[in-house]
């Protein structure tokens, strides 16, 4: 008997008071489901209306089997094709028919996927801090969990928090976060000056600049760092500049990882080709699920391109799992960012908070332990959905503060 879908349901949720967007795939097979990411916190009820009035009546009746053809159906048919909208949407889906698929072989996907290359995935995590002492500590916290890779930043991504206009920027500035791009590189090379110091070489260190250099800058700042052995340098220029990298890659031997805003091949496909770049960091749900990531993943490994899929809080447990199976069959996985989702089930109780709220909504996440996330080898992606704690922290449809950056004339800048 065909398994062909009944029913494509969005389900919005906030445990940690960030929105995500969980989509379920139901069958006719009797208890046969599949839950699916298509996390957009920012946009989230645009994705929820485009698979609710366009992709649910698109997909109901046909194969769930049919990863492929689905996919490639889901993103022609309104003709106007990517950006993160669709692919977002798309991704919930696709993630969840790769789940169902994973039920039906009685398999994690990573066996899908041709079976483990490694134990488990190596992670890495991101230490911050108001001066030097506060982030030293916060990175040997990391070390004594086992943990040999740590992102280190200071005072956010090259500005402060929202607010009120410098007093140097003109009268009558917007406000918003305002960036400093020489007095953010004069303070993280005296943060990595002071890391290395006190902690030394032996921890990969890691940096974001986040976008938020002109391409000039940037280009001497990857110089400047190089006596400090990153282990990479991330999106060291705007995506809008692309094509500075070329020029950066030229005048620096810091390994470079950049995608996190990709939404199409088209952006990454000569980026890898021709080896400008070392780590691929897209967003898994932003370019459309597990089918595209596989096949990116596939792709950068002809060319020594390694990954490094991008892992922040706000995507689901569902895709931090997808992340995962895909690390744990991937020869060539670089290192995965970690967001701290997952401690183990059996200490789920002595948890408070927000924290413990994702577990509660999410049972089943994958398991950090000693340095290494491992996947809980349950059929599919392993990750379930409590619909019921779900719903006791619904979704925030605010104004979005963050991405309002702007420079010293107060003019905006790219986030």
């Amino acid at each position: 008997m065909a398994v062909t879908i009944t029913n494509v349901k969005v389900i919005l949720t906030a445990p940690e008071g960030i929105n995500l967007i969980v989509v379920r795939v139901d069958t006719n097979q009797p208890g046969l489901f599949g839950l699916g990411c298509a996390t957009f916190a920012y946009r989230h009820l645009a994705v929820a209306c485009l698979i609710e009035e366009y992709l649910r009546p698109l997909l109901i009746g046909r194969d769930a089997e049919a990863i492929e053809d689905l996919w490639q159906l889901m993103h022609q048919n309104a003709y106007w094709r990517n950006g993160p909208i669709e692919n977002n949407a798309i991704s919930g889906i696709d993630m969840a028919l790769w789940d169902i698929k994973g039920k039906l072989a009685n398999m994690p996907l990573y066996q899908l996927f041709g079976g483990k290359v490694r134990a488990a995935v190596p992670i890495y995590r991101h230490a911050d801090g108001r001066d030097i002492n506060e982030i030293c500590d916060n990175i040997q916290k990391f070390r004594d969990q086992g943990i040999t890779h740590i992102r280190c930043q200071t005072g956010g991504y090259g500005g402060s928090g929202y607010g009120p206009a410098p007093t140097s920027a003109p009268a009558g500035a917007m406000d918003g976060v305002y960036l400093d791009g020489r007095a953010y590189m004069r303070a993280t090379l005296k943060m990595f000056e002071a890391i290395r110091a006190r902690i030394g070489f032996d921890v990969e260190l890691i940096h974001d600049v986040h976008e938020r250099l002109k391409p000039i800058d940037a280009i001497r700042f990857a110089g400047q760092l190089e006596q400090f052995e990153l282990f990479f340098l991330e999106d060291a220029v705007p995506l809008e500049d692309g094509e500075w990298l070329r020029q950066l890659r030229a005048k620096t031997t810091i390994p470079l990882a950049h995608g996190e805003l990709f939404n199409h091949p088209f952006e990454w496909r000569d980026l890898i080709a021709d080896r400008v770049i070392d780590y691929i960091r897209v967003h898994l749900s932003q370019i459309g699920g597990i089918t595209p990531a596989r096949k990116l993943q596939l792709f950068a490994e002809q060319y020594g391109v390694q990954t490094a899929w991008h892992g922040p809080g706000d995507m689901s447990p569902l895709a931090h799992a997808a992340n995962i199976h895909i690390d744990l069959a991937a020869r060539n996985f670089g290192v995965q960012e970690w967001s701290g989702i997952a401690p183990p089930n059996s200490v789920i109780q002595a948890l408070s908070g927000p924290r413990g709220a994702l577990l509660e909504v999410f049972p089943g996440l994958p398991e950090f332990r000693s340095g290494y996330v491992y996947a809980n080898d349950k059929p599919g992606l392993g990750v379930d959905l409590d619909e019921a704690a779900a719903a006791k922290y619904p979704c925030r449809n605010t104004i979005t503060t963050w991405t309002q950056t702007r420079v010293t004339s107060g003019a905006l800048h790219t986030p």
